[in-house]
């Protein structure tokens, strides 16, 4: 398993690396909330902060690559900003294509008692061009009615639908990582590592490196090693580092409990046994 993960300053850490060197760069930055892990600032200023991130990340970029970045709602008194929104001119301004705004949906969060509860946040996947890696086999979804036939024409009493699976679309249903998820530690926002499977089998081949700027307590570079790729990662918070460390221990030794892929979310509302 090839990784690096390091405490560190992501501008600090990332001027030391090479162009181009990674073929997916997935992180979901601060959203200048004020959580332990951050210093809430000026709205414009967060945003400048964020620019520079992003230079470096598409100096990062293979030229084959993609840049996910995954983002909720910046909220003030109330008022609520999207980030992804905000951030959009930065990306088009390094002339990068969006191919997706993909929706993660998770059924959990906070209440909100004067406006709907936010239950989604967004990933925006961002590539340099119009060559770049994707596979779509790997990541296929069950399709609702897999033995479906063409009824009439050339193909008539033939399957209808791809026997792989179907396209799992652009809105994504995972449970985010709370006190009964399995890969829960003590950091308050993690990934759920099998969101950023999906990425990793869909954008990049094995062999090929992973990057998160703001690596948390490692669930990019866990995902990138569970399929044989290389992980890169950093982050300013010490603990949180150590906990990244660990965890790839504990994948190494084959015992990193994950949310498997695939598996179908809880629903209280169907029969014991039906989900």
């Amino acid at each position: 398993m090839n990784f690096e993960v390091t405490a560190s300053d992501n501008l600090a850490y990332m001027t030391k690396l090479k162009d181009g060197m990674f073929k997916l760069i997935i992180t979901s930055p601060p959203y200048n909330l004020g959580k332990q892990y951050e210093s809430r600032c000026p709205l414009d200023a967060y945003l400048e902060s964020q620019k520079a991130v992003i230079a470096e990340c598409v100096r990062l970029l293979h030229p084959q690559g993609s840049l996910c970045w995954q983002v909720g709602n910046y909220v003030d008194n109330g008022s609520i900003a999207p980030l992804d929104a905000l951030l959009y001119p930065v990306f088009l301004d390094h002339g990068l294509k969006l191919r997706n705004r993909i929706i993660w949906h998770f059924g959990h969060g906070l209440h909100c008692s004067r406006r709907l509860s936010g239950r989604y946040e967004t990933i925006n996947w961002w590539t340099k061009g119009d060559d770049y890696t994707w596979h779509l086999d790997p990541i296929r979804v069950p399709s609702k009615y897999p033995n479906k036939r063409h009824f009439k024409g050339p193909n008539a009493g033939k399957i209808s639908g791809n026997p792989k699976g179907k396209n799992p679309s652009d809105v994504w249903m995972f449970p985010n990582v709370k006190s009964n998820h399995p890969e829960k530690t003590e950091h308050p926002c993690q990934f759920p590592v099998e969101l950023v499977e999906r990425l990793v089998l869909s954008m990049t081949d094995r062999g090929d490196a992973v990057f998160d700027p703001y690596m948390g307590v490692g669930s990019t570079i866990i995902a990138a090693l569970k399929h044989d790729r290389a992980g890169y990662g950093c982050d300013v918070v010490h603990e949180y580092v150590r906990i990244a460390r660990q965890r790839i221990k504990s994948l190494q030794a084959g015992e990193l409990a994950t949310r498997p892929m695939g598996k179908p979310i809880y629903d209280p509302n169907l029969p014991r046994g039906g989900h």
